[in-house]
């Protein structure tokens, strides 16, 4: 990565969109804007809950469609990996998210901000593993 042409901006931006977002969702809905958590209860439908998930995934869709026909270059991408790698990426997230009960969005911004131990402890095995899984797949660590 070239440091000069590093651009702080864009993170900065989404960091703090994302910081908003979830703050927004806790004091207007009193509850975690943990995605997986979101995700799988539509999974296992709670009528009372429904709603909400239901409109909170396609608020994220639609926010992403948005970005897509606005600034199109958000989602370009140079990997060649295919899409049975992927698919197995995914279903190993999912099955990570259930065994942490949570993911990123859960633990990583809402979790350590409520200074939550557990929280903590998930957000350092997601990351040792995922920074472990980079270098095993790129071949770094042979």
């Amino acid at each position: 990565m070239n440091l000069q042409s590093f651009d702080l901006v864009p993170p900065l931006v989404g960091g703090a969109l994302i910081g908003a977002s979830v703050s927004l969702v806790l004091w207007a809905h009193g509850r975690v804007a943990g995605i997986s958590g979101i995700f799988g209860g539509l999974l296992r439908p709670n009528p009372a809950e429904a709603s909400f998930r239901g409109w909170f995934l396609a608020g994220l869709l639609l926010a992403g469609l948005v970005v897509r026909v606005v600034w199109p270059q958000a989602f370009a991408s140079t990997s060649n990996t295919g899409l049975a790698t992927v698919a197995t990426a995914g279903l190993l997230v999912g099955f990570g998210t259930q065994l942490g009960n949570g993911c990123t969005s859960g633990h990583g911004v809402c979790g350590i901000s409520r200074l939550s131990p557990r929280s903590l402890v998930a957000t350092i095995t997601f990351i040792a593993t995922g920074a472990l899984t980079v270098l095993l797949v790129r071949g770094v660590a042979s």
